[in-house]
Formats: C-alpha cells, sequence, structure tokens
C-alpha cells in the first residue's frame, strides 16, 4: 500500500485530504535558484520536470524545471525562480501535492491518506474506534486505532486481521483478537 512519510498531510485530518506531502526543502544551493529537497514519498514519479508542486503552508504553485541527486537529497529547480536569493526564502518548507496528481493504483490498492480517519469495527459490530496513523514496520504496516475514550489500539495490517474496507461508508472491519488489550 503507498505511503506517506509523515502524518502531516497538509489537510484537515478528517476528509480527503486536497495535498498530499511530499518532502521539506533545504538551504538554497549554489546561485542558479537550485534548493535540496529531503524527499517523504516513494512516488518519485511526483517530483519529475514539469511537475506542479505546492510550496509552504500558502500552497504556491511552482513547476518543476528539472531535478538532480545530491547524496539523499534531491536538487528542485523550480521554472519560475532564477535567483539564489528567492528560493532562499523558500528554506524548511513544506512541498506539497495535490491528491488528484495521485497516479491511479490497480484494483483492490488503497493509498493510506484514504483510509486515515475510517470507522473501526469488529466483524461482530463492536465500535473499536478510528484510524488516526499508520505505522510503517519491517514486517507489515500497523494501524493505530483510537477509541472514545482515547485509548490506543495497535491492529496489524494482514489479511487475517483486516477483513474489508469500505471507503463509500468509511468502515473498516477487522477479525477480533485477543492482543486488543481489553481482557478478552
Amino acid at each position: 500500500m503507498p505511503q506517506n512519510h509523515k502524518k502531516n498531510s497538509g489537510s484537515p485530518h478528517t476528509s480527503e485530504p486536497e495535498f498530499l506531502l511530499l518532502g521539506k526543502l533545504r538551504r538554497a544551493h549554489g546561485v542558479k535558484g537550485e534548493i535540496p529537497l529531503e524527499v517523504y514519498t516513494e512516488m518519485l514519479e511526483l517530483l519529475v520536470p514539469d511537475s506542479l508542486v505546492f510550496i509552504g503552508d500558502a500552497y504556491q504553485p511552482l513547476t518543476i524545471e528539472k531535478t538532480r541527486w545530491k547524496q539523499e537529497l534531491l536538487l528542485l529547480k523550480f521554472k519560475e525562480i532564477d535567483d539564489r536569493t528567492i528560493v532562499s526564502e523558500l528554506t524548511n518548507a513544506l512541498v506539497y501535492v495535490r491528491s488528484v496528481q495521485l497516479p491511479p493504483l490497480t484494483e483492490g490498492e488503497i493509498y493510506s491518506h484514504e483510509i486515515v480517519g475510517l470507522s473501526v469495527y469488529t466483524e461482530e459490530g463492536e465500535f473499536l474506534g478510528t484510524l488516526v496513523e499508520i505505522l510503517e514496520t519491517g514486517a507489515n504496516d500497523v494501524f493505530i486505532i483510537e477509541d472514545d475514550a482515547g485509548q490506543e489500539i495497535l491492529i496489524p495490517d494482514t489479511e487475517e486481521v483486516i477483513l474489508e474496507i469500505d471507503l463509500e461508508l468509511g468502515k473498516m472491519i477487522v477479525a477480533r483478537m485477543d492482543w486488543y488489550g481489553e481482557g478478552d
């Protein structure tokens, strides 16, 4: 399941995000308007020349002119900026893309941002809480569910546990397990 590296999506938590976080700009590089990006996404196809990105809290639209790697950072050159002083003003700004710009997935695949906020129920219909965060682990992702009392329940993203995801109804059905920590 494609992931967003950081919890901050740039949009309200309870609805489909309009903007998704790609990375964070660092200090300007050179004198021709290049700036390094600390990349948070695995979808590098969103960071290619002619891609439209949105910068900072105001979501300033800029078009990527060219890119190149400098160690673990991706140097970006925007078509609209040719000056180090101007690009320096973007230091530490977050870089977003509109969610509608994401590449289409194959049938049955879901982007992580689409399931955060879902109501989670057991197969018996018991409400467990709301999916608030997804942790990436080595074996499988782990969903953090927060109940009405603010307590967290950790649920592994495995076929045996996640029985159904219904985006239209905004709910997820999970198999009842002993490890919920509820004394069952």
